[in-house]
């Protein structure tokens, strides 16, 4: 049997709906890396001015490491749902899938070397290589994996850290900034030409994606996991069924995630409250409150005109997220409008919450023409090939 895109009759809305809520988030935090040196700086100390730290603090609890988990777990759950999908119609999903990562490795290295070392497609591509062995494995088995694999490795680390911290009253790595990287950033990014630009960018991929693609074998692998387990379970499907324990889950994650992201702003920003308490453990727990919550808000019938929008850009999110990259970087970098370093953190987070304004728009148009945006185009013309149809489907 021949493999072809799932139909739009057979899409999950809630789906898409809670894609489109995860790119907003995502593109909140990146902004900080977009308009300024941020991954080398330490914005404890940095920002001093108090609307600037009100809103540092608000992004720091409220978006960091709250919203890539749940496009992790989305993530993982369509890789599941692609595996069930080959199933049910006797088709291989090994070649498949191995076939889609690979095209989307590739877009990964081009996005992260040409337009913005922060890429998270190339490491989603590698995991999914992994999730082509391990989505065989039975629901209740992958949920207890994803925990073990996520939360043994970083315990052991807090242990070990914590054991350092009762010898030693700091850590080498606490307040940690690298002021002449952010020196070379500024010089490449605000200052230089775009071969300055790609040469910094090309070393900040090899610095941040080939480690992060070993780390992520704790942290984003299990995720994705996840993900795939509660795709099994069909959680997304049964929402409606599910309204008690969503709401239990709201009412139970949302406050000991937000507990544990304050942390560092309780017991002072050290290295293991800020990477392990908060970002580890307090923000895939706070996007576990999150996305119960964002499911009882999609049940809602009379809020469909404001859900409705984030499940558009949902279906695009592969063109959004690149669009997102574009759109930043001509504003910021020296080749566009070269604002890097000169925009502070408040005007940044409007400026993304603007941006992302308009690609509701633009989706929403874009999707009355055409079933699926550019890049899904792309990306799923290679991945089916011949057996990809680009007309329209009727709703």
């Amino acid at each position: 049997m021949k493999l072809t895109p799932t139909p739009l009759t057979e899409r999950v809305e809630a789906l898409d709906y809670l894609r489109g809520i995860a790119l907003l988030g995502i593109l909140i935090a990146n902004m900080l890396h977009f308009h300024s040196p941020y991954a080398y700086m330490d914005p404890y100390s940095w920002f001093t001015v108090p609307h600037e730290q009100s809103m540092f603090h608000f992004i720091d609890v409220f978006i960091e490491a709250s919203f890539y988990p749940l496009f992790a777990m989305l993530f993982g759950y369509g890789v599941n749902m692609q595996y069930e999908k080959s199933l049910k119609n006797n088709t291989q999903f090994a070649p498949f899938m191995a076939r889609r990562m690979g095209i989307l490795l590739i877009f990964g290295v081009l996005h992260a070397v040409l337009i913005w070392s922060g890429d998270i497609l190339f490491t989603y591509a590698l995991m999914g290589f992994i999730m082509i062995a391990v989505i065989r494995i039975p629901k209740k088995w992958l949920l207890a994996l994803s925990f073990v694999i996520y939360f043994v490795p970083t315990l052991l680390l807090y242990s070990i850290l914590a054991l350092t911290r009762s010898a030693t009253s700091s850590n080498m790595l606490d307040g940690f900034e690298d002021v002449q990287q952010i020196e070379r950033a500024i010089a490449a990014y605000a200052n230089g030409a775009f071969g300055d630009i790609f040469a910094f960018r090309l070393n900040e991929f090899f610095t941040f994606e080939i480690i992060g693609s070993i780390t992520a074998v704790f942290i984003i692998l299990p995720l994705i996991m996840f993900g795939a387990a509660l795709s099994k379970f069909k959680v997304i499907e049964r929402m409606y069924a599910l309204k008690g324990k969503l709401l239990l889950a709201m009412l139970v994650f949302i406050p000991i995630g937000v507990v544990l992201k304050n942390i560092p702003s309780w017991d002072g920003p050290k290295f293991e409250n800020i990477l392990l308490v908060q970002s580890i453990f307090g923000g895939p727990i706070l996007t576990l409150g999150y996305g119960a919550l964002f499911l009882l808000l999609f049940q809602i019938p009379f809020l469909k005109n404001i859900t409705q929008p984030f499940v558009n850009v949902g279906r695009m999110a592969f063109t959004t997220y690149i669009m997102q990259s574009v759109i930043a970087t001509m504003v910021f970098y020296s080749y566009g409008v070269g604002l890097y370093g000169k925009v502070d953190i408040v005007t940044g987070t409007w400026l993304a919450i603007g941006i992302f304004a308009i690609q509701l728009i633009v989706a929403q148009v874009w999707l009355t023409k055409f079933r699926m945006g550019p890049l899904e185009a792309v990306w799923r013309k290679w991945s089916y090939g011949k057996n990809f149809v680009v007309k329209e489907e009727k709703k």
